[in-house]
C-alpha cells in the first residue's frame, strides 16, 4: 500500500497577505474579535492609553506652542519635538515594552522636521500627514468600493475566515459602510488641514490636527468594533441569548 502523497499548501494570495499584514496589526493594538473585553477597554487599548496619548499628542502639541511663541529659529520647536519623540521611544526600550508605535512616531517626526528644515516653512512639518491622510482615506475607499474592504481583510484573518465574508451580504455590507466611514475620517481631515496648509497658518493647522486626531479616531474605533462583534457573536454570547 502506497502512503498519499501530501497535499500542496496553498499558495498565499494578495488578499491573504494582506489581511495577514492588517491582522497582525489590529491584533498587536488590542483589536482582536475573538477576544474578550468591553468596549472601553477595547479603544483605551488601541490608543494605547495615558502613554500612547501623550506619544501622539506632545510633539505636535510642543510644536504648535513654541512655533506660535516664537517662529525663529524653527529649529528650536522642531528640536523639542523630535526630542520628546526621542524621549518617548527611549522609555519604552528602557522598559522593554514594545516600541513599534514610539519609534513610528520618532520616524514620522524626524522626517517630518527633516523637510520642514530643508524648505524654511513651518507648515511643512505638516507635510507627511497630509500625505498619510490622503493615502489612508484613498485605500480605504477603493478598496471598498471593488469589495475588497481593508476592514474586511484584517477581521476575516483575525476571525480565521479569510475571505469568505465576501460571500455573506450582511458582512459585506457592514464592512463596506465601516471602510467608507473610515474614508470619510482621512478626508475630513486633508479638507480641513489642506487650506491652512495652503495658507500657511502653522498654529490653526496644528491646533485642528490634535482636535481631528483621537478625538474622532477613538470613537469610530469603538463603532467598528461594536459592529465587528456583532458580526461575529462569540459562542457563549449566542448560548446566553438562546437562554435569556
Amino acid at each position: 500500500m502506497t502512503t498519499p502523497a501530501p497535499e500542496p499548501e496553498r499558495e498565499q494570495t494578495a488578499s491573504d497577505i494582506v489581511g495577514a499584514a492588517l491582522g497582525g496589526a489590529a491584533r498587536r493594538a488590542g483589536l482582536d474579535p475573538t477576544e474578550s473585553g468591553a468596549t472601553h477597554k477595547v479603544v483605551w487599548s488601541a490608543i494605547g492609553g495615558w502613554r500612547g496619548i501623550l506619544e501622539s499628542v506632545l510633539p505636535s502639541l510642543a510644536f504648535v506652542v513654541l512655533f506660535t511663541i516664537r517662529p525663529e529659529p524653527l529649529i528650536l520647536p522642531l528640536g523639542v519635538s523630535v526630542g520628546l519623540a526621542a524621549v518617548f521611544t527611549l522609555v519604552r526600550l528602557v522598559q522593554k515594552s514594545p516600541p513599534s508605535a514610539a519609534i513610528g512616531g520618532l520616524v514620522a517626526a524626524a522626517a517630518a522636521a527633516a523637510l520642514a528644515l530643508w524648505t524654511g516653512r513651518g507648515e511643512d512639518n505638516f507635510v507627511p500627514g497630509l500625505i498619510t491622510n490622503a493615502a489612508y482615506g484613498t485605500a480605504m475607499l477603493v478598496s471598498a468600493l471593488i469589495g475588497w474592504s481593508l476592514i474586511g481583510l484584517a477581521v476575516g484573518f483575525l476571525m480565521g475566515e479569510g475571505t469568505a465574508w465576501r460571500g455573506d451580504r450582511r458582512k459585506r455590507r457592514a464592512f463596506f459602510w465601516l471602510g467608507v466611514a473610515w474614508a470619510a475620517l482621512f478626508f475630513a481631515r486633508l479638507a480641513v488641514q489642506l487650506p491652512l496648509y495652503l495658507a500657511g497658518d502653522v498654529t490653526a493647522l496644528g491646533t485642528l490636527k490634535l482636535i481631528m486626531g483621537l478625538p474622532l479616531f477613538a470613537p469610530l474605533i469603538a463603532v467598528t468594533w461594536l459592529i465587528v462583534r456583532a458580526l461575529y457573536p462569540r459562542a457563549s454570547d449566542a448560548e446566553a441569548t438562546a437562554h435569556s
